[in-house]
């Protein structure tokens, strides 16, 4: 069927729904696996639901649905991704069609880093009014049976809930049926998908009127009352934040405050001065809503995209508060899901383009220290996947070393831990250059609990272990050898009662010298690992089906 398969390749396609009535006849199809996300969303700290400010990307690209609808994967040659999800709490994946199920692999890169996954319920023009008079304008039946539909499709597809977009004009029957309408379908997000989402965005007034408030008002009060927030239209100025934190009260992190990267209409800042933006909706403690930040990769190019990204998000840093891993096994190979190449075991297997965002693994920290350090995707050569992570910088002069923060961790250190390294030093290098990994804990080594995170005062270096331990040759294979110019290096390190607080990559020179010295290294691979659960058997994999073949 042309709705799950590519009509040209035969290949499994992520897809959307057009209309009420493909929504309402909707049901879970043997044919739609491929579209169930895979991953689980990975824990973090502070949960979404803490109080400080959050950040939400809404992605909106030349109508959806592009070369990321290829389940699959596809030969895409630079394709446009998403990394710094460190940085971010919620992902909506937008599109104009009336039911936008995000494409999988997207669910799948956010849910390993943590982030949930919303789609989109839109009505716009006269075929959404007609739409929504259909639905709205009668009886609780018409509208529970769309709220049923809507939570049973994201759990079944294993994404997060919805962003819920009305733009056309509403009867007084319509409008009238909205609040319950949300009220109905937040209940049903939340009982059918752990920690589920429904956002409204700032379109409809309380009359039924279409008319964007930039602000959370009492005209769409109504609506941000009935649901877990508010996604507001773009063309606010300081007094529509004033007004918006006095309503919201204690609901302050609830407000999402719309910026069009586009800088469409009258507003602060789009572009490279979208952090104008976020500096005045932070100092109100509201939270952001980042519309449309393939402006990067659609205005300035895709030549240069990696670049400008990291440009992009380093000019926002300082306004997005990021997150803590808080789960052991940390593993990676830094693959953004994409390549030039596929590399295995810091080999070339198979060269040409490829796009994969299922494929991605666990992203870092990007630090950057203008002038001082840098850290960026290298496409030309990697461990594992399509990309190693690429970390330039200098140790300043009278210093003996430089530590780049990779990850922000925030929990209790098991008993034992081993730590795994794969790297490249690059060009020309000082003799004496080391480079190791620094793990960093918080105030208290004696209690395991996890508290707020303080100051680190234990910076720890893990002792080098130049053969796996017995039992654990498999796993820690290469301790102590290189490989296609790829250095192994293997750790353990105890640290009882201690609460975890940073991994870092640690560059030393033998001594400080007058001069700085600079560098540049690949990371091909981080592991962090709980010596216990390492030592247990795995688990046997059971009961294995294969369907849908495709013999070639």
């Amino acid at each position: 069927p042309a709705r799950y398969f590519d009509t040209r390749t035969t290949e499994p396609v992520s897809f959307f729904l057009s209309g009420l009535e493909e929504l309402l006849s909707w049901q879970p199809n043997s044919n739609d696996d491929f579209n169930v996300s895979s991953v689980p969303l990975a824990r973090r700290q502070p949960p979404l639901h803490s109080s400080r400010p959050r950040t939400l990307v809404c992605h909106d690209m030349r109508g959806g649905y592009l070369e990321d609808r290829f389940i699959q994967g596809s030969a895409t040659r630079n394709p446009y991704v998403f990394y710094h999800w460190r940085y971010i709490d919620i992902f909506v994946y937008f599109s104009h069609h009336t039911v936008t199920i995000p494409p999988v692999g997207w669910t799948n890169a956010a849910h390993r880093n943590g982030v949930p996954v919303l789609g989109t319920f839109i009505t716009e023009w006269t075929d959404g009014e007609k739409l929504c008079e259909a639905f709205l304008a009668g009886g609780t039946e018409a509208y529970r049976a769309v709220g049923e539909q809507l939570a049973r499709i994201a759990q079944h597809y294993g994404f997060d809930g919805w962003l819920v977009n009305m733009e056309n004009t509403l009867s007084a029957a319509a409008v009238g049926n909205l609040p319950p309408f949300l009220r109905h379908l937040t209940a049903r997000v939340h009982g059918a998908v752990p920690g589920g989402l429904v956002i409204w965005y700032d379109s409809v007034v309380q009359d039924g009127a279409l008319r964007w408030q930039n602000e959370l008002n009492q005209d769409n009060r109504v609506f941000f009352d009935a649901c877990d927030g508010l996604f507001t239209n773009y063309n606010w100025k300081e007094e529509h934040l004033e007004r918006s934190r006095g309503l919201a009260g204690q609901r302050h992190a609830d407000v999402y405050v719309g910026v069009d990267v586009f800088g469409r209409g009258d507003v602060v800042g789009g572009g490279f001065d979208t952090n104008k933006s976020l500096r005045l909706i932070r100092q109100h403690g509201l939270s952001a809503a980042i519309f449309a930040p393939g402006w990067v990769y659609e205005h300035l190019g895709e030549e240069n995209f990696l670049n400008n990204e990291n440009k992009f998000w380093g000019l926002l840093a300082e306004y997005l508060p990021t997150h803590s891993i808080c789960t052991l096994p940390l593993a990676t190979s830094f693959s953004l899901g994409m390549g030039t190449s596929r590399f295995l075991d810091g080999q070339e297997e198979e060269a040409g383009p490829w796009y994969d965002l299922s494929a991605q693994e666990l992203q870092p920290l990007y630090p950057e220290r203008e002038g001082r350090l840098s850290t960026s995707c290298c496409l030309r050569d990697a461990w594992c996947g399509g990309s190693s992570l690429r970390v330039q910088g200098a140790i300043p002069p009278g210093e003996d070393r430089l530590a780049v923060r990779l990850f922000s961790l925030q929990m209790p250190a098991p008993p034992k831990l081993f730590l795994t390294l794969l790297y490249k030093l690059e060009g020309p290098h000082p003799e004496g250059l080391t480079v190791a990994l620094e793990l960093t804990t918080g105030e208290s080594c004696h209690d395991g609990s996890v508290t707020p995170l303080p100051e680190p005062n234990g910076w720890h270096h893990p002792r080098f272990l130049p053969a796996p331990p017995p039992g654990l040759a498999k796993l820690l294979a290469a301790c102590d050898r290189s490989s296609h110019g790829w250095t192994s290096r293997c750790y353990e390190l105890e640290l009882p009662g201690c609460s975890l607080r940073d991994l870092s990559l640690l560059v030393s020179r033998p001594e400080p010298g007058p001069q700085e010295t600079p560098f540049s290294c690949l990371l091909g691979e981080v592991r962090v690992l709980d010596a216990a659960s390492v030592a247990a058997a795995p688990p046997q994999v059971q009961s294995v089906v294969a369907s849908q073949l495709w013999w070639q």
